[in-house]
This record gives structure tokens, C-alpha cells and sequence, in this order.
């Protein structure tokens, strides 16, 4: 039974780390950031976040399959949503967290850019 458990748990934190891996990209947050305010065109997106449009298309394709983001088709355009209000929740509880641990996160060295 303890083994069942400590499965269950494993099992659970793989799950967050996976989706924490999502959120772990600057183009991807910024790309999150865009749309939590209204669906948008890739050519959209390329031009609130100043990412390429390649880079743009990738990490869309990323955060579809991770299903943070859906699709719709507009006409002859996709527009691209946040899936879940959750999302934007989460975003900003972040931002209202790093009010109080912004200290400590810009002082750590164990996640610093290459």
C-alpha cells in the first residue's frame, strides 16, 4: 500500500514538473502573456511579443500539444486562445509571488540563461 501511494505521488510530481516545463520558456511566457488578454493571429502574436514568426509557430505548436493553448479558425486565419482561465489565474498569482520572493529568485544561480 505504501508503495501505491509513494507511485501515486511520483506519478504526481512528474505531472507538475511536465507542466511547469511549459511555463519554462521566456518566448512561451511571453506568448501566454499575449493571449490572456484576447485571442490572437500568429501574425499577431509576432508583433506584440517582437519573437519571429518561426519562433512564434513553435513554441504555439509546443504550448498546443502541452494543451495550455487552443485553436480556432477565423476565416483564413487561426487564432490562438489560453485553454483554461486557470491559466491566466496561475500567471498571476506568479507575478503577485514574485512581489514577495523577486529578491531571492534574481539571486538564485541554479536557473541563470546560458
Amino acid at each position: 500500500m505504501a508503495q501505491l501511494v509513494d507511485d501515486r505521488k511520483s506519478a504526481t510530481i512528474e505531472r507538475r514538473a511536465k507542466l511547469f516545463r511549459g511555463f519554462a520558456d521566456p518566448s512561451r511566457l511571453a506568448i501566454l502573456g499575449a493571449l490572456c488578454n484576447e485571442p490572437l493571429a500568429v501574425h499577431e502574436l509576432v508583433e506584440r511579443t517582437e519573437l519571429s514568426q518561426p519562433n512564434v509557430s513553435n513554441h504555439l505548436r509546443c504550448l498546443l500539444e502541452c494543451g495550455l493553448v487552443a485553436s480556432d479558425r477565423d476565416g483564413r486565419f487561426i487564432r490562438y486562445r489560453i485553454s483554461s482561465p486557470r491559466i491566466t489565474v496561475l500567471l498571476s498569482d506568479v507575478d503577485a509571488l514574485l512581489d514577495v520572493v523577486a529578491v531571492g529568485v534574481e539571486a538564485c544561480d541554479n536557473y541563470r540563461e546560458a
